[in-house]
Order: C-alpha cells, then structure tokens, then sequence
C-alpha cells in the first residue's frame, strides 16, 4: 500500500494519530493475487488475522468464506449479514458453549484434533461435520503452528475410525504448516500425507473424505526479499493437480490478504540522547499496533516523512514498559517532535492483538475504498 505525503498529512489532521489506515482496494488486490496462483482452491479469510467490518464486507462481496474461531468473530460476521454457511470453525479446541453459539450462528463445520473435542460433537452429531486437523512440524516457517494443534499423522486413522464409530461425520482432513513460510515444501509434503490417509481411510471403513483444508502460511514481503505468490504457490498447485478432481481443496488465508493492504501512522511525542544514539518516542509502539514485533516476530518497513541524512536511531513505544521498543537499529533523519513516522505491511496481526496496557486509546482504523454493506438474505 503507497500513500503520498499529502494524503497521510490530511488523513493525521481529520483523525490525529496513532492511526492505521486500511485499503481495500488492496485487499482485493491481494485476493485476486492468490487466487490466481491457486485457481482451484476456495478461499476462508481467517478473521483472526483483522477483524473489522469494512474487511469482512469486502471480502464477502468478493466471495470468499470465513475461517472463525471465537464467538467474538461470529458476532463480527452476525453484524454483517455474512451468511454462515459461508464459515467454518476452525478452533481444534472449544467450550461447549462456542459449539452451541456456532451452531446457533450456522455453521456446521468444525475442527477438531484429539478425541476428547470428537466426543464434545456426539450430542450435535446430526447437526455437524467435523474436519480432523493433522501436526505437520514446519522449521521453515517463521511461527511453527503444528506445535500446539494437531494430532499426529500416525494417529488420524484411529480418530477417524472412532468417528464413525461414533456416527459423527467426518468431511476431511485439515492442517496448517506454520506462519510466513519461507518454501512450499511442507505444504505438498502434507497434501500427500492427508491423500494416503484418505485413501486408507476408504480403504478400512469403505467411506469418503471430501475435503483438504490447506490451512495458510502464504507469505508476504516485510523485507523485500520473499519470492512472489505464483512461484510459492506453484508446487502446492502441482501437489493439488494430483488429487482426484473430486476432493474439495481449501484454505485459510489471512495475513497474505491483509498485511500489505494497511499502514501505520505515529506521531513524535518525545525524543531524548541515549549512548550516543537518539531515541524517537512514537504515540503508538508494541503494546498497540506494533504488536507483531512481539507476537509475529516481524520487523515492519519504517520509514520517516522528513527528508534528512540518516543516523542510527532507537524507535520506542509510548507505555512506561522498557520492552515498548519497536526498532533498536533503524536508520533515520534528525526528527523533532510532532514529526511523522510510518510503518508499512502493517495489516495483519496488528491491531488485532494490540492490548490496552497503560489504558492508552486504542489506534483509530481509517478505512479506503471500502464498499456499502450490501446485506444479504439467508436461512440459518
């Protein structure tokens, strides 16, 4: 997302800072991106990665579905009329009460990783249909989420043969091999695992699974250096190219979608000399919208609106907490307080687990081409 000076000038005098600014233009962009390197592949949008409004409206009126996970995001999706038989619940683990408020919502399809969640389903076992998520271990990607979800591989015939046992229907299998990946690798090495188990899996109990959910981890650009989508995806598109046409392929995209489409904009509200370096307070740092530095693990692109020769520099967040430091190494101008910084590729997993900490103002959210809610009429 490229904004002028003169855009974000105007957009800090109608909103003050700190604020993130949101293209959806972008995010259509991006969508159409991703389905062009996976044609085949239908598309949940994982709310977790950005929930708001704006978001969710743009993506439904471009089709995609909805990957939920909380009874927060259901009602997110509840305010924009998204018709539920559009999401999937993809949380392995679940109160019962987020069962039934899904089910009261509409949607039907659940994950699950372990027996104890497959026995939560038998009262509902009429009402549901399960996928099985499977732990593929990843050290290629940049956050390893096989580690905590997802049953081993070896264990899935017996979780699938209880199922049935149980009379709960299972529609697939599911995985996700971990956050920003750096290769396809483990992807295709998963989408053949998931193909034998199925195959095995007809084999002893003479019925079908119809879908692979392929989770995410498509990677986006924070450092100028992550290969384009098209060469990323084209192994998992080759892997998806072997399966029997029958099968379902979908996904769970959210921080391909999101990341690029968003900016951060913060305000100088101190500065002081330390060591020799100087040190810019920002009025918005990792306990807000640069959350991802401690959650992520991301080093955002940031840069000053000032021109100037460049110094090494310190950037700090504005909470009282000395881990509040967004950059420790970063090159910029001389600022002065007042002066503008901001941060690129900032959608994703920003704002979405900022915090409250010191009861700072949460970051305003300003939204760019964003579409009239159209609502739509459905039966739950």
């Amino acid at each position: 997302m490229i904004l002028d000076e003169q855009t974000i000038q105007q957009l800090v005098v109608q909103n003050t800072t700190p604020l993130m600014v949101l293209d959806c233009a972008q995010v259509i962009e991006q969508y159409q991106l991703l389905q062009q390197a996976l044609p085949s592949v239908d598309f949940f949008f994982a709310v977790k990665a950005l929930p708001h409004p704006a978001l969710v409206n743009t993506l439904n009126q471009q089709g995609l579905g909805f990957d939920i996970a909380s009874q927060g995001e259901i009602e997110l999706l509840r305010a924009q009329y998204i018709n539920p038989r559009c999401s999937i619940h993809t949380h392995p683990i679940k109160k019962d009460e987020d069962i039934k408020a899904a089910l009261r919502f509409g949607c039907t399809t659940f994950v699950v990783d372990n027996a104890d969640e497959l026995h939560k389903f038998v009262a509902y076992r009429n009402r549901v249909g399960l996928l099985l998520r499977l732990s593929f271990r990843n050290s290629d990607a940049q956050v390893d989420l096989s580690k905590k979800f997802g049953c081993r591989p070896d264990d899935a015939m017996h979780l699938l043969l209880e199922a049935k046992r149980l009379g709960i229907h299972v529609k697939g299998l599911s995985f996700h091999v971990g956050s920003q990946c750096r290769s396809a690798d483990m992807h295709v090495y998963a989408i053949h695992q998931c193909h034998k188990i199925m195959t095995e899996y007809h084999r002893q109990s003479d019925s079908l699974l119809s879908i692979i959910d392929i989770g995410g981890g498509f990677p986006v650009n924070y450092d100028g250096q992550t290969q384009d989508i098209a060469h990323f995806c084209h192994p998992i598109r080759e892997a998806i190219s072997q399966l029997p046409a029958e099968l379902e392929i979908i996904a769970e995209p959210g921080r391909y979608l999101v990341a690029p489409a968003a900016i951060a904009v913060s305000s100088v509200v101190g500065k002081a000399n330390r060591e020799g370096r100087p040190w810019y307070y920002l009025d918005d740092g990792v306990y807000g919208v640069y959350s991802g530095r401690i959650f992520d693990h991301v080093h955002y692109p940031i840069k000053a609106l000032k021109q100037g020769p460049l110094f090494p520099s310190v950037l700090a967040g504005p909470t009282c907490d000395s881990i509040d430091v967004i950059e420790e190494a970063i090159d910029l101008p001389c600022l002065d307080i007042g002066d503008l910084v901001v941060g690129e590729m900032i959608g994703a997993y920003s704002t979405a687990t900022a915090t409250r900490f010191n009861s700072l103002v949460a970051t305003t959210i300003v939204t760019l081409n964003a579409p009239e809610q159209i609502p739509v009429s459905y039966i739950a």
